[in-house]
Protein backbone atom coordinates (compact mmCIF):
# COMPACT_ATOMS: atom_id res chain seq x y z
CA UNK A 1 0.00 0.00 0.00
CA UNK A 2 1.23 3.49 -0.77
CA UNK A 3 0.26 6.37 1.49
CA UNK A 4 0.74 9.96 0.35
CA UNK A 5 1.16 12.60 3.07
CA UNK A 6 1.14 16.38 2.64
CA UNK A 7 4.32 17.73 4.25
CA UNK A 8 6.05 21.03 4.98
CA UNK A 9 9.66 19.83 4.94
CA UNK A 10 11.89 17.43 3.03
CA UNK A 11 13.13 15.21 5.87
CA UNK A 12 11.86 11.75 5.01
CA UNK A 13 9.80 10.19 7.81
CA UNK A 14 10.68 13.16 10.04
CA UNK A 15 9.01 15.66 7.68
CA UNK A 16 6.26 17.66 9.35
CA UNK A 17 2.70 17.05 8.19
CA UNK A 18 1.14 20.05 6.44
CA UNK A 19 -2.26 21.26 7.62
CA UNK A 20 -3.65 21.98 4.17
CA UNK A 21 -3.03 19.32 1.60
CA UNK A 22 -3.08 21.49 -1.55
CA UNK A 23 -0.79 24.22 -0.26
CA UNK A 24 2.15 22.13 0.89
CA UNK A 25 5.58 22.30 -0.78
CA UNK A 26 6.16 18.53 -0.65
CA UNK A 27 4.41 15.17 -0.51
CA UNK A 28 5.79 12.10 1.18
CA UNK A 29 5.07 8.79 -0.52
CA UNK A 30 5.27 6.05 2.07
CA UNK A 31 5.22 2.41 1.04
CA UNK A 32 3.74 0.12 3.66
CA UNK A 33 3.75 -3.66 3.84
CA UNK A 34 1.27 -4.96 6.41
CA UNK A 35 1.79 -2.57 9.30
CA UNK A 36 5.44 -1.81 8.62
CA UNK A 37 6.81 1.22 6.80
CA UNK A 38 9.15 0.02 4.03
CA UNK A 39 10.28 3.29 2.50
CA UNK A 40 9.49 6.98 2.26
CA UNK A 41 10.14 9.21 -0.73
CA UNK A 42 9.70 12.98 -0.66
CA UNK A 43 8.54 14.62 -3.89
CA UNK A 44 7.87 18.26 -4.69
CA UNK A 45 4.30 19.48 -5.10
CA UNK A 46 4.28 20.77 -8.70
CA UNK A 47 1.15 22.81 -7.95
CA UNK A 48 2.51 24.47 -4.80
CA UNK A 49 2.42 28.01 -6.23
CA UNK A 50 -1.08 27.76 -7.67
CA UNK A 51 -3.40 24.87 -8.24
CA UNK A 52 -6.78 24.30 -9.81
CA UNK A 53 -9.29 22.00 -8.06
CA UNK A 54 -8.58 18.41 -8.95
CA UNK A 55 -4.97 18.85 -10.07
CA UNK A 56 -3.38 17.67 -6.84
CA UNK A 57 -5.67 14.62 -6.47
CA UNK A 58 -4.82 13.74 -10.08
CA UNK A 59 -1.12 14.09 -9.34
CA UNK A 60 -1.40 11.91 -6.23
CA UNK A 61 -3.28 9.35 -8.33
CA UNK A 62 -0.38 9.33 -10.82
CA UNK A 63 1.94 8.43 -7.94
CA UNK A 64 -0.12 5.24 -7.42
CA UNK A 65 -1.09 6.27 -3.91
CA UNK A 66 -3.95 4.42 -2.19
CA UNK A 67 -4.37 6.83 0.73
CA UNK A 68 -3.93 10.59 1.17
CA UNK A 69 -3.15 11.77 4.70
CA UNK A 70 -3.36 15.44 5.57
CA UNK A 71 -4.16 17.79 8.41
CA UNK A 72 -7.25 18.95 6.57
CA UNK A 73 -8.84 19.36 3.18
CA UNK A 74 -12.03 20.72 1.73
CA UNK A 75 -15.02 18.72 0.61
CA UNK A 76 -14.27 19.19 -3.09
CA UNK A 77 -10.81 17.70 -2.73
CA UNK A 78 -12.27 14.74 -0.85
CA UNK A 79 -14.73 14.18 -3.71
CA UNK A 80 -11.88 14.21 -6.25
CA UNK A 81 -9.98 11.62 -4.22
CA UNK A 82 -13.15 9.53 -4.00
CA UNK A 83 -13.41 9.56 -7.78
CA UNK A 84 -9.87 8.21 -8.05
CA UNK A 85 -10.57 5.54 -5.45
CA UNK A 86 -8.05 7.09 -3.07
CA UNK A 87 -8.95 7.15 0.62
CA UNK A 88 -8.60 10.67 1.97
CA UNK A 89 -7.92 10.86 5.70
CA UNK A 90 -7.66 14.09 7.64
CA UNK A 91 -6.54 14.86 11.17
CA UNK A 92 -2.92 13.87 10.58
CA UNK A 93 -0.29 15.73 12.57
CA UNK A 94 3.28 15.45 13.80
CA UNK A 95 5.80 13.78 11.53
CA UNK A 96 5.16 11.55 8.54
CA UNK A 97 6.24 8.52 10.57
CA UNK A 98 3.83 9.40 13.38
CA UNK A 99 0.95 10.16 11.02
CA UNK A 100 1.35 6.94 9.04
CA UNK A 101 1.66 4.90 12.25
CA UNK A 102 -1.52 6.54 13.61
CA UNK A 103 -3.30 5.71 10.35
CA UNK A 104 -2.12 2.09 10.44
CA UNK A 105 -3.31 1.82 14.05
CA UNK A 106 -6.74 3.09 12.99
CA UNK A 107 -6.48 6.38 14.87
CA UNK A 108 -6.89 8.41 11.68
CA UNK A 109 -9.69 7.24 9.43
CA UNK A 110 -11.69 8.94 6.77
CA UNK A 111 -11.88 12.58 5.89
CA UNK A 112 -13.98 14.41 8.43
CA UNK A 113 -14.67 17.53 6.46
CA UNK A 114 -17.80 19.12 7.92
CA UNK A 115 -18.17 20.94 4.62
CA UNK A 116 -18.55 17.63 2.83
CA UNK A 117 -21.41 16.49 5.07
CA UNK A 118 -23.19 19.79 4.48
CA UNK A 119 -22.68 19.52 0.72
CA UNK A 120 -24.33 16.12 0.76
CA UNK A 121 -27.20 17.45 2.83
CA UNK A 122 -26.84 14.89 5.60
CA UNK A 123 -27.95 17.51 8.10
CA UNK A 124 -25.84 15.86 10.76
CA UNK A 125 -26.19 17.04 14.29
CA UNK A 126 -22.53 17.60 15.12
CA UNK A 127 -21.93 21.27 14.46
CA UNK A 128 -18.37 22.12 15.25
CA UNK A 129 -18.89 25.83 14.77
CA UNK A 130 -15.91 26.34 12.48
CA UNK A 131 -17.57 26.73 9.12
CA UNK A 132 -16.04 24.86 6.25
CA UNK A 133 -13.26 22.78 7.71
CA UNK A 134 -10.59 25.51 7.68
CA UNK A 135 -10.99 26.62 11.26
CA UNK A 136 -7.50 25.67 12.41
Amino acid sequence: MRIAVSVETNQGLDSLVAHHFGRCPFFALVDVEGDEIQSATIIENPFYAAHQPGQVPGFIHQQQANVMLSGGMGGRAIQFFDQYGIEAATGASGTVGEAVTSYLEGKIAGASSCAESEAHGHGDEHHHGHGHGHGY
